[in-house]
């Protein structure tokens, strides 16, 4: 039995809901459109993670009204900075042990595979206690992408180590945000002020076990 592992979903963009599967069907055709393209499906994506056999969500979402140990290890600003004084403009990023994913078997292909390596999972982990947080759907970090749970996903795989010309979206598929995660764990761009971008020490949630920030 696999004991550590790192798998991949690429779920449907609005899978669980009408109203963003309308809005990201409007964004992809303006998208397309200014961009001369046919339209492509879109994706958001999150995590599965066995780490010595004990399974963690990681997945960004918006933060929920009832409170609960979901394994929050960070948060930031949905539209604008200022909007992240109120809840419902802010996001949350989860390591949730005994998580679900509420919409996860909606994903295509199921699960995909990327790493069973117990080092790529432990750097994996390790590299959320650094990860940005920035504004959610604007390019705050100057990288040519917005910002989104894609983002916070690719940014993890890269930190992590693992082989990104191998994960590429269903056929006729898109993430948006895939490629900041990408270039700013790259270091493509220079970081903005941490006071300026969210980007600095996060809070460890309950239960989660990774070094302390510096």
């Amino acid at each position: 039995m696999t004991a550590s592992a790192v798998d991949l979903r690429w779920i449907p963009l609005g899978a669980g809901g009408h109203v963003v599967r309308l809005n990201g069907w409007i964004y992809e055709a303006m998208k397309a459109f200014v961009d001369r393209r046919p339209r492509c499906a879109l994706y958001h994506t999150a995590l599965e993670v066995l780490d010595d056999g004990e399974p963690i969500v990681i997945e960004v979402t918006p933060i929920p009204r009832a409170p609960g140990d979901r394994g929050v290890v960070a948060e930031g600003p949905v539209g604008m900075r200022w909007l992240g004084h109120f809840r419902m403009f802010r996001y949350e990023v989860r390591a949730w042990r005994g998580g679900v994913i509420p919409d996860g078997s909606d994903a295509v292909g199921g699960p995909i595979r990327i790493s069973d390596d117990p080092a790529l999972v432990r750097r994996l982990l390790d590299a959320l206690l650094e990860l940005p947080t920035p504004v959610w759907g604007r390019d705050e970090l100057r990288v040519g992408d917005m910002w989104n749970s894609n983002s916070v996903v690719s940014w993890l795989l890269v930190r992590a180590g693992a082989d990104m010309d191998q994960v590429r979206p269903p056929s006729n598929g898109r993430a948006p945000g895939w490629d900041a995660g990408i270039a700013v764990a790259g270091g493509a761009s220079p970081r903005p002020d941490p006071q300026e971008s969210g980007v600095g020490p996060l809070h460890r949630a309950k239960g989660f076990h990774g070094p302390d920030p510096a």
